[in-house]
Parts: C-alpha cells; structure tokens; sequence
C-alpha cells in the first residue's frame, strides 16, 4: 500500500465515509493516477481538467458520474494533501422541466379540463398550483 493511499483511507474512516464511497473515492483516484502514468500528488488543476473532459467525451459517462469522481479527486486534493487550489470543479447539469411543460401541443388548461370528475379536477389543480412533482 502506497504512502498516499493510507493517508486518504486513513483521512477517509476518519471522517467516517462510508465503504461503497471509500472504494469509489480509491479507485477514482487510481484510475486518474493511471490515466496519466504518475503520482497523483505530482498532477495539477489542468490534468483535472483533461480527465474530466475525458469522462464526458470519451468515456461518455453522466454529470452525476463524473460530479462523484471530481468529489474524490477534491477530498483527495483538500482534506488529504491539504491542497485548496487543486480542487476540481463540478460539470453543469442540464435542467429538467415539469412534465406539464414538456408536452408539446397540449396546455396546462387542457390537461386540467380532461379530468373526469371535479374531485380530480381540484387534486390537478392543487398538485399543479403546489409545484408538485411527478418524483414527489
């Protein structure tokens, strides 16, 4: 076991990360050390920056993906080798519209007016005035 990784798993049941984040945070910064073929204590914000445009348009993967992997790559640069200017930063995620303004054609009042009964017409239009969502 190398100096560095006991350091960060020491750093990392010290703050009480729980074993699927500790493996994950390991392996991320394992896969970035050998991305580049060097100790990642010897590695900058640049190649940071080229291993996360990689994890988009190469290795294809999501923004909460690659959000989890730059989470790593920081408590790696921060709390491990107390390096603040390392520090990655997060990718923008795409937002997400309700589902009342997704459907193309349709409008909020039709969708209300197609309920059956006036019981469901007031639950639509509560859930709709609240702001609720499908998720929720």
């Amino acid at each position: 076991m190398t100096r560095l990784r006991k350091m960060m798993l020491e750093e990392l049941e010290r703050r009480n990360y729980s074993e699927a984040t500790t493996r994950c945070y390991i392996r991320t910064v394992e896969d970035f050390s050998r991305r580049f073929k060097r100790s990642p204590d010897c590695l900058g914000p640049e190649h940071i920056r080229e291993y996360q445009a990689e994890l988009f348009k190469q290795r294809k993967l999501s923004p909460g993906t690659v959000t989890q992997r730059l989470a790593a790559l920081r408590f790696f640069y921060i709390k491990t080798l107390k390096k603040p200017g390392a520090s990655p930063r997060r990718p923008i995620r795409k937002k997400r519209f309700a589902f009342l303004r997704s459907q193309p054609g349709r409008s909020r009042a039709e969708l209300i007016d197609a309920a059956l009964t006036p019981y469901h017409r007031t639950l639509l239009m509560t859930l709709y005035a609240t702001g609720v969502r499908r998720a929720e």
